[in-house]
């Protein structure tokens, strides 16, 4: 797993994706002649910072969002939440400004009226606007893997797995979606005019819940905050059925994800999340067992021949 490590220690909080990019980009161009069908690349003017894949003739497009949480340095060294961090005296925070490389302590401070302000302890104060994210760590057992960012950065890692095989499909890598941006909006908008995509996979990470628990495959969500087209949900369960592959049906009141931003703009796109679920959302701690990621790569690979 060390393209997933490797994944997992590159900073991109939301809005600031750039070196995501470069790196899918760079990986690319690398890797992606050896793979089943080469794809052809699209980024650049018009795109931001998003990479599509295409291949073949695509009928269903893989959407993984390459952003993470963070934070973004305020004044007098205040942080403010990118996304849903889950906050923690003393977690170490990495980033960079005009004078150097950070390494820098969150604390909390508890204010009088009951609420909390967040600080950075660093021996200077860092320019304001500096995004700081959660210092790499990652960790691998024969079981789980462990690390900041699995969310998303092992939904891209699964979409690239997909990749080596993948004939007909498109594979999006978006923006934004831990803050409630909309790149999805162009990026299918796209894929619809030019190559008539009206069907949507989301690779994301979901939850450990009283419902969804390790090594029972991966989640195929009937609903979280949003709510995907019953017919379509029900042909992929149909599908993943006839797979053989282990999977588990996730039920949530809230959450969300690109499929959100799918279903939010005006185009009539079909989208379902796939996912393996983690434990620590959020945190510097997220853990995923290994098999359900496998589960999640195969079943990717299944429905992308068979949708």
């Amino acid at each position: 797993m060390e393209i997933l490590q490797k994944l997992t220690a590159l900073r991109g909080a939301s809005g600031d994706e750039e070196r995501v990019k470069d790196f899918i980009l760079d990986y690319l161009a690398t890797q992606s002649a050896s793979w089943k069908v080469e794809p052809e690349i699209i980024h650049g003017q018009g795109f931001q910072d998003c990479v599509i894949l295409i291949f073949g003739k695509p009928r269903t497009a893989i959407y993984a969002h390459m952003d993470s949480i963070g934070f973004t340095v305020g004044y007098d060294n205040e942080l403010i939440r990118i996304g849903g961090p889950k906050i923690e005296e003393g977690i170490h925070l990495v980033g960079s400004d005009s004078r150097g490389e950070i390494e820098a302590e969150l604390m909390v401070i508890e204010n009088e009226d009951e609420s909390i302000s967040l600080k950075c302890i660093f021996d200077r104060e860092i320019d304001r606007g500096t995004n700081l994210t959660f210092k790499p760590n990652f960790r691998e057992t024969d079981e789980f893997v462990q690390s900041p960012y699995l969310d998303n950065r092992l939904g891209m890692w699964s979409a690239l797995k997909v990749a080596e095989t993948l004939e007909d499909g498109a594979i999006v890598f978006s923006t934004y979606e831990e803050h409630g941006g909309n790149s999805v909006g162009f990026c299918a908008n796209f894929l619809l005019e030019n190559y008539g995509v009206y069907q949507a996979l989301v690779s994301d990470i979901t939850w450990v819940t009283d419902g969804v628990g390790h090594g029972g495959g991966v989640a195929i969500s009937m609903r979280d905050g949003s709510i995907p087209r019953r017919s379509y949900l029900n042909k992929i369960i149909a599908l993943a059925d006839a797979s053989g592959i282990q999977y588990q049906l996730e039920v949530e009141s809230s959450g969300g994800s690109d499929g959100s931003m799918l279903q939010r703009s005006h185009l009539p796109i079909d989208w379902l999340f796939i996912g393996a679920p983690e434990d620590h959302v959020h945190t510097q701690d997220e853990l995923v067992y290994k098999f359900d990621i496998l589960c999640m790569v195969e079943m990717y690979r299944y429905l992308m021949v068979n949708l």
